[in-house]
């Protein structure tokens, strides 16, 4: 059996921020349910028990929001102990979270280094690019509070890595922000492209990222990150890190780079599943784990077909000469042609614009790689 993934949100779509772009809320909007307020402990209990008691090997939990430290540190201790309460199969169990770091004190520090969590800072650059959409609930940035809030990180030996939204302004500046973040030794990195509300029009709101701008900041970064890579002082960045990892032939962690989605369980405040985190609206419901078995959610994964949806790219796709390192991109980002009935990724021609420029470069790096493991 695989490692199960499970994607947990504590406080729902709750936030002590009120970020412009947040793709969080404009799901909420669009499903009967907005809020299912904070998760309850029967909940966790319930979470943790029967994906723990199904797991084999390894089982990982991301905790995110929302915001979901809200949910409050005893909630987490909780976590851990239902975790070790739950551990019959003495599984290796991973925890991690998702986090603005808003409101993030040395409690939470200590617990984190003492509970070997990985936490993910979202994050959007310099102060001048984070604080034009990342605004706390009055309207004020926030990039002062998060910037002391990894510092604290850093000052208790707590892993953590950097999620940046690429949105047209993170584009525009991704030179300035890359150098920022090597400056403060940030060496773990993501980078994923601004989502459009659902159902509207591309491009039509002010952080909207064009096909052609994320191309062209794909190829700046790579470029800035390449020229540190001959200087053997390059940071971890996922994207580029899973192409050459697919150039060696092995499998990409990341799913948009998969070529279809993975099997992930994600809950929310209430207990409900879903497919995806960008997909929990009451059209993929997969069913309760206070109320319904693991076997009986797979039994509706497989019925609303979600994983074999996402495999159904266009033909003009697959016969790409970049179809075996692009593989179609997130499910997220494509859009059903209504004459073929195909999927065509909206930001295909970015792809190929970074991919022209760049693949020769991701070549040379994956030989190298090679190169040196054969030597050792």
């Amino acid at each position: 059996m695989p490692p199960i993934s499970v994607l947990i949100k504590p406080a729902s779509g709750i936030c002590n921020m009120k970020c412009d772009y947040c793709f969080y809320c404009d799901e909420a909007k669009k499903r009967i349910t907005k809020s299912y307020g904070f998760m309850t402990e029967r909940t966790l209990r319930n979470v943790i028990r029967k994906t723990m008691l199904h797991a084999d090997g390894m089982i990982s939990y991301v905790f995110q929001g929302g915001e979901p430290t809200l949910r409050g540190l005893e909630f987490f201790e909780k976590v851990i102990e239902y975790q070790k309460q739950y551990n019959k199969n003495r599984v290796y169990v991973n925890n991690a979270i998702q986090t603005n770091g808003y409101a993030l004190n040395e409690e939470w520090a200590k617990f984190f280094k003492e509970n070997h969590f990985l936490v993910g800072f979202s994050l959007d650059g310099t102060k001048e690019n984070h604080d034009l959409y990342r605004h706390n609930t009055e309207g004020e940035g926030t990039y002062d509070r998060i910037l002391k809030s990894i510092n604290l990180m850093d000052a208790y030996g707590v892993d953590y890595n950097i999620l940046t939204v690429v949105t047209k302004d993170t584009a525009e500046h991704i030179s300035e922000i890359y150098k920022e973040y090597q400056t403060r030794g940030w060496n773990y990195q993501q980078y994923i492209a601004c989502l459009d509300p659902l159902g509207e029009e591309r491009g039509k709101n002010p952080y909207a990222l064009t096909p052609v701008q994320y191309g062209s900041f794909l190829i700046e970064l790579f470029q800035l990150w390449y020229e540190d890579w001959k200087k053997k002082k390059q940071p971890y960045i996922r994207q580029f890190d899973n192409y050459i990892g697919i150039l060696m032939g092995y499998q990409p962690e990341s799913c948009d780079q998969r070529g279809s989605c993975g099997v992930q369980t994600v809950v929310e405040a209430d207990g409900s599943v879903y497919p995806c985190d960008f997909y929990m609206l009451d059209e993929y419901y997969l069913g309760n784990l206070n109320e319904h078995r693991i076997e009986d959610i797979e039994r509706m994964r497989k019925e609303i077909g979600f994983i074999e949806r996402s495999e159904k790219v266009s033909e003009e796709c697959r016969k790409c000469q970049y179809y075996r390192i692009c593989r179609g991109g997130c499910q997220r980002n494509r859009e059903r042609n209504s004459y073929s009935g195909e999927y065509e990724n909206y930001f295909c021609s970015g792809y190929k614009m970074f991919f022209d420029a760049c693949l020769e470069q991701l070549k040379e790096i994956a030989r190298e790689v090679n190169f040196r493991k054969s030597v050792r």
